[in-house]
Parts: C-alpha cells; sequence; structure tokens
C-alpha cells in the first residue's frame, strides 16, 4: 500500500472514538481529517480498511526513549519505530536522561532529531529540579515554550519546601508538574506507604501552589482514592494508570517501579477506569539491556503491547467499551498534551490506527522495533492488534500483509 501526503481515503473501516461508532470513510488532505462519512470520494490514494477497526492514534503520556546518553537500551529512532508499531503518533519523553533534560536547547536538541525521524510527535519533558538534583529550580523560568510538562519521573522532590517552590514557579509559568510519588525514605520498608503518602503531599502542595498536577503511573487504592478526593474538590489534577498495573498482580514475579500490587489494588484502579477517574493510559516504555534487567532494573518495555493488553485486560471482560479506551488512550493523553489530535473529525489532525480486534496474537519480544526486549507478557496471547498507523495522513507503520496470514 502507498500513501499520498496531500489526500488519503479509509473505506470501510469501523471508526470508533468517544462520540462515533460506526462503518465509515475517512478522508485526510494535508496531513488533517476533512471528512467523515459514508460514500466519501477522492482522487488520491485510497485504502480499503474492511474488516478492520479504525481508532485516533495513540499518546503516551510516559516513555522513556534513553536519549541522549543511554542509546545502547533505546534511542530515539528505535522508540519511534516502537511507538509507530504499537498504534502511537505521539509520545511525552521523560527527562531523565544522561544527562538530564534540564535546559531549553536540549529540549530542543531532542525536539530536532525526534523531526528529522518524522514518525512521532515528540514532547520532551524537562526536569523539576536542574539535573534531578533535588533542590534547584531557578532553571524552570528559562524553559520556554516549548515545554508543558515538567517531571523528575525515576525519583520524587524529597524537599517539600523544594517541590513547593517549582510548583509556584509552574503555576505561575502555565506548566503542569508530573509527579513520581515515591518517599525514597521509605522505599526499601514499605513501597505501599512510599507512594501514599507523596501522593497526598504532592496533590496539597499543588493545592497551596495553585498549579496543574499530573500524577504518573498510579498503582495503589490509597493514592487512587487520593486522586479521587482531590477531582471531587475540583482541583486541577489528572492521572495514569499503566496497563502492567492493571492487567498484573504481584503474582507475578517482575520488577518493576512502582511495583505490582494486589488484587484489590487492580480491582479498585479498573473501577476508576471505569467509573471516569482516571484520565489516561500510559505505558511507562522503559526499556533495559537483558543485563540490567537481571541486576534488578525495574520497568519493562510497553509501547507494542499497550493496546493489546488493555483490550484484552479492559474491553473483552467488559470493563469499559472501546470508545472509553479510545478516551484513555488518545483523547485524553492528546489533551493533557495540548495536541490537536485524538478525535476522527475534521479539523483534528489526520493521527489513525487500523486494529483487529478479532484475530488472537502472541507477544514476540524478539520481534519488538524496541531496542528493549523486557516485558513480562512475552509469550501471552492478547486480542486487539495494531496492523496500521497513519500519521498526518501518511502510513507509518504497516503490518497488513501478516494480519492476512494470521486470520486465514
Amino acid at each position: 500500500m502507498t500513501s499520498d501526503t496531500k489526500s488519503l481515503l479509509i473505506r470501510g473501516a469501523h471508526v470508533v472514538d468517544s462520540v462515533q461508532d460506526g462503518v465509515m470513510d475517512i478522508l485526510v488532505r494535508s496531513g488533517v481529517t476533512t471528512a467523515v462519512g459514508r460514500g466519501l470520494s477522492s482522487d488520491g490514494a485510497a485504502l480499503e480498511a474492511g474488516g478492520l477497526t479504525c481508532l485516533p492514534a495513540f499518546c503516551d503520556l510516559h516513555a522513556h526513549f534513553r536519549d541522549p546518553g543511554l542509546t545502547h537500551k533505546e534511542d530515539l529512532a528505535s522508540g519511534s519505530h516502537a511507538a509507530v508499531r504499537g498504534g502511537y503518533t505521539a509520545v511525552n519523553l521523560m527527562a531523565n536522561t544522561k544527562p538530564v533534560i534540564s535546559s531549553r536547547l536540549q529540549v530542543q536538541d531532542v525536539l530536532d532529531r525526534a523531526a528529522s525521524i518524522g514518525l512521532v510527535n515528540v514532547h520532551q519533558c524537562a526536569s523539576i529540579t536542574k539535573n534531578m538534583d533535588g533542590v534547584t529550580v531557578d532553571h524552570l523560568e528559562a524553559l520556554g515554550h516549548s515545554v508543558r510538562i515538567i517531571s523528575d519521573d525515576g525519583h520524587d522532590v524529597m524537599d517539600a519546601r523544594v517541590m513547593l517552590q517549582a510548583m509556584t514557579a509552574a503555576a505561575r509559568l502555565g506548566l503542569t508538574v508530573m509527579c513520581h510519588c515515591e518517599d525514597m525514605n521509605l522505599s526499601g520498608t514499605d513501597y505501599r506507604l512510599a507512594e501514599d503518602l507523596m501522593t497526598h503531599r504532592n496533590i496539597e502542595l499543588a493545592r497551596a501552589a495553585g498549579c496543574r498536577l499530573h500524577i504518573a503511573h498510579v498503582s495503589t487504592e490509597g493514592s487512587m482514592r487520593a486522586v479521587i478526593a482531590a477531582k471531587e474538590r475540583g482541583q486541577a489534577v489528572t492521572c495514569e494508570v499503566t496497563p502492567h498495573h492493571l492487567a498484573l498482580t504481584s503474582a507475578t514475579n517482575y520488577r518493576v517501579n512502582p511495583p505490582l500490587r494486589t488484587q484489590q489494588d487492580v480491582d479498585v484502579l479498573i473501577h476508576a477506569v471505569e467509573q471516569g477517574w482516571v484520565d489516561a493510559i500510559a505505558t511507562d516504555h522503559a526499556p533495559h539491556t537483558a543485563d540490567d534487567k537481571a541486576a534488578g532494573a525495574p520497568g519493562m518495555v510497553g509501547l507494542e503491547t499497550a493496546f493489546g493488553v488493555c483490550t484484552t485486560a479492559l474491553v473483552r471482560p467488559g470493563h469499559i467499551t472501546l470508545a472509553r479506551l479510545t478516551e484513555l488512550m488518545s483523547r485524553n493523553p492528546a489533551r493533557i498534551l495540548g495536541l490537536n489530535k485524538g478525535c476522527i473529525a475534521p479539523g483534528y489532525d489526520g493521527d489513525l490506527v487500523l486494529v483487529d480486534l478479532n484475530t488472537p496474537w502472541t507477544v514476540d519480544a524478539t520481534t519488538f522495533a524496541s531496542k528493549g526486549h523486557n516485558t513480562p507478557f512475552n509469550g501471552q496471547t492478547l486480542i486487539g492488534r495494531v496492523i496500521m498507523t497513519i500519521k498526518a495522513g501518511e502510513i507509518v507503520y504497516d503490518d497488513t500483509t501478516s494480519n492476512q496470514e494470521a486470520r486465514q
């Protein structure tokens, strides 16, 4: 199949987003969706999508591409290829690289190199504290308009006074503070308490500072209830959960941070997803080498399995609809990132993903586009497979041939 950068017509797909569900055609011109309906025509490229479902392409609020400095684990190119293979056309990259991303020039370097690759839109976080030193926040004043979110992900800012200073600056500068909630002094004693205490603290500090707060990878019942309480009183708080914290429990022996939790925690997270308290599902894509993983490094890759895991764990059992999943993986993350994506409607970016909702597939980590093969889902059978990813009307990933063979 070929694509025309000026025009692409997708015919006969089952179109699902947060507001529509039906068989339709989609016309993308000059990178933007211009029409959605039946019987559309175009003199440009056309794609027959009968039997497949078309969703708005996914946006990941939480990924580590390890670039610069740790490119033996992942780099912008391999991470971008992993993203489109998983149906993502936008990613929010964490700042805990080597060196840490703490300046406007460092951010711009990542953005320029990602743009030259051209597969996904990248937002590069800057660190909350300079070089993640836990102390210095004066660099925030000079970040510029390219940065929307700041994060010290991988750690929390332990000093409450420093975090309040950062949040106060963020409120003035219009930045969202993204928090990895963990009291490092308690991590070795009680990982649950370490998350719960810092979730409460960060919510209260953000409330005092008046800044927008995003809580990363919520994993415990206590943390989720704290987020819900903040939302109920109208505080500007959003949160994400990961596919693995929704699909796995501590019965699975696999090290991630935060850790896999109890079945009760999983049940509470799923209920919060069902009730609309969770804003986004984010992968926390964290590639490691086999040696690093064997030495105990926490984390897993997630971009290439997220849709299958979520369809299998959430949609197939009836916890949520496919439309709700597009809110969690597309519309809401795009809104938080300030992107014109996440819906299939005229005027939105022509970023789409075609998926097969019926044919089972088995995760084979050796085939991943990511340099990291660290996943607890290797060998598992999932429902929900990405067949094609389209960015701005251009096909950036195409697996139609192997999908046809699988369906025979």
